[in-house]
């Protein structure tokens, strides 16, 4: 998995970046296949935020949050990534052609 973090009016610190990779491990532990995931951390005035784009085979995930504090705008994105990843995991796993099983054709 290629992680790229990059600041909009800040400087990304060796402990935020940290964090971020500490945050982001998780989706590997729900779906192995991603290969690039981007970071975005902005500041302005009163918002912090965080966008992050995935790109996993067969989708482009995106997510962001913002948040007066960037820590937590780290964790929503985080939790939403995770539960998109999770979506799409179950997506793929899913047989639709069990449905067909259940209820066979009337003649």
């Amino acid at each position: 998995m290629n992680l790229t973090i990059s600041g909009h009016h800040m400087a990304v610190t060796p402990s935020i970046r940290s964090y971020v990779e500490g945050k982001l491990s998780r989706i590997r532990r729900h779906f192995d296949h991603v290969i690039d995931v981007s970071v975005i951390l902005t500041v302005d005035h009163l918002a912090r935020k965080a966008e992050v784009s995935c790109h996993i085979p067969g989708k482009d995930i995106f997510v962001k949050s913002d948040d007066p504090d960037l820590y937590a705008a780290i964790d929503a994105v985080a939790d939403k990534l995770d539960r998109q990843i999770i979506k799409h995991k179950d997506r793929l796993h899913a047989h639709p052609h069990d449905a067909l099983k259940h209820h066979p054709p009337s003649d």
